[in-house]
């Protein structure tokens, strides 16, 4: 047997168990322990809102749950959890914290935006340069390490930031769906509220839509937006990289 096969059959027996239908292997029960409290810390780690709004108990409660029903494939933990807000989705269907799981994947998306590529950002004023004409048929990318989230029925981000923050009261001045944009211009998260229109122009972006084309769906779908004043505040909070123009 070589190493390689050593560690995937020792990872494979470690774990299975997981599903409750079998005793652990004998001698393995320490180790499994060990990568249990192991993988439980490193969810705390990774979602810190949802740590700080649920208690410690509570969280370690939750993540025991998930890390036995979806067990890390590997012993390297710093990725672990990417279905973390789904499993709490299903865990408090029809409970008292329905909005824990948008919370979760706030988390999520600041952990990717921390690790995402490095890129140049596409400033307002470059943006500005450009000709109205040929703007219309362009591609505008967001940057590598932006990413959103609109969600429609709680403020999420208020309950997000208030977390991360460590303010004294996370509840929120109203319950209306908020969106939020997280984005690392200068090697920081930043954080920004958003509103769908904004979310809704970063996703058409994202699909490779033209910037005219996804202006003018936008502003279809939300009357009251304003494509100036939307596109100030994405680009100045560093959303996109690049313009790709078209070629005549």
């Amino acid at each position: 047997m070589t190493l390689d096969e050593f560690q995937e059959s020792f990872w494979r027996d470690l774990w299975a168990p997981a599903d409750g239908t079998a005793r652990p292997p004998a001698g393995l029960a320490v180790y499994r322990n060990t990568a249990l409290k192991g993988c439980v810390d490193a969810l705390r780690s990774l979602y810190p809102a949802v740590h700080r709004l649920t208690g410690g108990a509570w969280m370690e409660a939750a993540a025991l749950d998930f890390v036995r029903a979806d067990p890390p494939a590997g012993g390297e933990l710093q990725h672990y959890g990417e279905r973390f807000p789904a499993f709490l989705d299903r865990a408090l269907a029809g409970g008292d914290l329905p909005w824990l799981s948008a919370v979760a994947r706030l988390d999520r998306l600041w952990s990717e935006s921390h690790v995402a590529a490095d890129a140049p950002v596409m400033g307002l004023t470059a943006l500005m340069r450009i000709d109205a004409d040929r703007l219309a048929p362009a591609q505008l990318a967001p940057h590598p390490a932006a990413r959103w989230q609109w969600c429609a029925d709680w403020p999420a981000f208020s309950l997000w930031q208030a977390a991360r923050s460590g303010a004294a009261d996370p509840n929120p001045p109203h319950w209306n769906g908020q969106g939020a944009l997280l984005c690392r211009p200068e090697g920081a998260v930043l954080a920004l509220e958003i509103g769908a229109s904004d979310a809704a122009l970063l996703d058409a972006c994202a699909a490779g839509q033209p910037l005219g084309a996804a202006l003018d769906g936008v502003h279809a779908r939300f009357p009251c937006f304003d494509p100036g004043a939307s596109l100030g505040r994405l680009l100045q909070h560093g959303a996109f990289a690049t313009l790709t123009e078209t070629s005549p």
